[in-house]
């Protein structure tokens, strides 16, 4: 399975390569501005929601990090405390910038480390591949899984170009299914 996977997420990585690179740069920055409705009706007043700093080709958070510290939810991004250290999440108190943000060991941008730690009721992941049932296949590195196991009641929702869009998925016993995934001309889900 794991030989099944690589070439997957290799193949899924060049095909989001092509979908953003022909995407126009008007057009890209008009998607993910505003949660979809029924997926807002997933998410309680107030609760803590973890978001991504996404990569070039992932479909762009930072405009949902907006729009829900807006109304008034709190934010939290992934840190990672060294290279070797469980994911988890702390509070990012800027999302219209990065004033409270600093390069992790990774060399991505994380809450700093004096950033209070919490624990979201609602995640939203990026992702590779997923399918119209809710399934996800991620980067290979398993950070969200293991985080996902140790915190069950957290909602997942993804966030996918179309074309990330897969009729299967390989799925082990630790997969946990999405509870809805959108992408900018859909909404899959919720799911039960």
């Amino acid at each position: 399975m794991t030989e099944t996977k690589a070439a997957l997420r290799k193949a899924l990585r060049a095909e989001r390569r092509r979908t953003v690179a022909a995407l126009p740069n008007a057009t890209r920055a008009l998607l993910f501005r505003v949660p979809p409705a029924p997926l807002k009706a997933l998410i309680a007043d107030g609760t803590t929601i973890g978001l991504y700093r996404a990569s070039p080709n992932e479909a762009p958070a930072a405009a949902y990090a907006r729009y829900f510290q807006e109304n008034g939810h709190a934010i939290a991004l992934p840190r990672f405390a060294n290279r070797d250290a469980p994911m988890e999440f702390a509070l990012h108190t800027d999302p219209f910038g990065e004033s409270d943000l600093e390069t992790g060991p990774f060399g991505l941008l994380q809450p700093r480390a004096d950033a209070e730690e919490v624990v979201p009721q609602v995640l939203i992941v990026p992702l590779l591949g997923f399918t119209a049932d809710g399934r996800r296949l991620g980067q290979g590195g398993g950070h969200y899984d293991r985080w996902l196991a140790a915190h069950p009641d957290v909602i997942a929702i993804g966030l996918a170009w179309d074309t990330q869009l897969v009729n299967d998925l390989p799925h082990e016993s630790h997969d946990r299914p999405l509870a809805a995934v959108v992408t900018p001309t859909r909404l899959y889900g919720p799911f039960a």
